[in-house]
């Protein structure tokens, strides 16, 4: 009987070794992005940034939070030659895995957009929704950007909520730093 149950246990040993797979899904190019961000633009510039320890220092004042990465991605986009305002491509990190995302910024400093160009994790992708994103639009650095207040929080995806939250307020700081 004793030899029966360790063979019983030995059966399910590979179902209790089976990995959890998280799926890397990217949804967006930056080029698609730049388009659902400013539609009427005719020309996307790269705007070549290399952070000194100055804009660092304000972009955490202005928003709490620290900008890692000193040579930001970052596009002027343009129509007849006049500014529309700023893509800016970030990362964040969701709970595990590193969320790819774009913030579209007017010239008056204004959240015009936010796309998720990738999502790693396997849970939370709900923050592609449309309605979850919309959330941002209109948003400068003067406005509420509190998670479970102004910002809905999505059950199941609160670090990635949180996160992205976060970085979007972080990259409108990013855009007043830079000049355009």
């Amino acid at each position: 009987m004793k030899l029966t149950r360790h063979w019983a246990l030995l059966a399910l040993a590979p179902v209790a070794l089976v990995e959890t797979r998280v799926v890397a899904k990217d949804y967006l190019t930056v080029e698609a992005a730049q388009k659902l961000l400013f539609a009427g633009a005719d020309r996307f510039t790269p705007l070549p940034v290399k952070l000194d320890d100055a804009q660092v220092a304000r972009i955490k004042a202005l928003s709490g939070k620290v900008q890692r990465n000193r040579t930001p991605a970052i596009w002027r986009a343009q129509a007849g030659g006049k500014t529309l305002g700023l893509v800016i491509v970030d990362e964040v990190l969701g709970k595990h895995e590193n969320i790819t995302y774009a913030v579209g910024v007017s010239p008056d400093g204004k959240v015009v957009g936010v796309e998720i160009l990738s999502y790693r994790e396997a849970y939370g992708g709900e923050v592609r929704s449309p309605a979850w994103r919309a959330q941002f639009d209109g948003k400068t650095l003067a406005s509420p950007f509190k998670l479970d207040g102004d910002i809905a929080n999505i059950s199941g995806a609160t670090l990635s909520c949180r996160n992205l939250t976060d970085g979007v307020r972080r990259l409108l700081a990013l855009a007043a730093v830079v000049p355009a």
